[in-house]
């Protein structure tokens, strides 16, 4: 019996679109914003300790973001790693997306709930993000540079010393001419063990 269900047809559908597809001038109205960000807050989490935060910036606020990437790609990259199409992208892909999130962990007290699990509570929250901005039509790029996990990144947004960036959320509409990115998987077949299964 085959069955078809709209969560399935949105998860297919989404792709990583990367901020040099996206139109900057192309404004994301506020209320999907809204929207974005509350499906994010109903991700599974252990404990309820709801460790996603998310510093949002637009406008010329984004200029600022890429200038301090750009400042931390060159403090912390040895001389003999530096490129500088790296730099330039850090910089570039700040203003080519309307909205960039900074995706964030909140270290709770409690100590019976490993780290591993409130990242991966994070992740399961950018997931949300993620298929909510595909149903909408918006194209995202969850982006995580090394030096995101720096003392310069956690002061620059305000994070407390066992708190994490764990990724930059590019969001934005397709550029005129731009077409919606295709993809493929490996058959799941490939990729289970049953235990059990007669």
């Amino acid at each position: 019996m085959s069955r078809t269900f709209p969560i399935t047809k949105i998860i297919r559908h989404r792709r990583t679109v990367k901020p040099t597809m996206m139109d900057p001038d192309l404004e994301v109205p506020n209320e999907l914003i809204d929207e974005i960000l509350e499906n994010a807050n109903w991700a599974p989490t252990h404990g309820f300790t709801e460790p996603w935060r998310f510093k949002i910036f637009s406008e010329n606020h984004r200029k600022v973001l890429g200038e301090k990437l750009q400042e931390l790609y060159s403090k912390h990259t040895p001389n003999d790693q530096f490129r500088q199409d790296k730099m330039d992208k850090l910089g570039q892909n700040s203003i080519l997306a309307p909205i960039v999130m900074a995706i964030c962990m909140k270290r709770g007290d409690n100590p019976k709930i490993p780290e591993l699990e409130e990242i991966e509570a994070v992740a399961c929250s950018v997931q949300n993000m993620h298929l909510t901005a595909a149903a909408a039509g918006l194209g995202a790029f969850w982006s995580s540079p090394p030096i995101l996990d720096t003392e310069g990144m956690r002061e620059f947004l305000d994070l407390g010393d066992s708190d994490r960036c764990l990724g930059l959320f590019y969001i934005g509409w397709l550029k005129e001419g731009e077409n919606w990115p295709k993809s493929s998987r490996g058959a799941i077949s490939n990729k289970i063990s049953w235990f059990g299964k007669s």
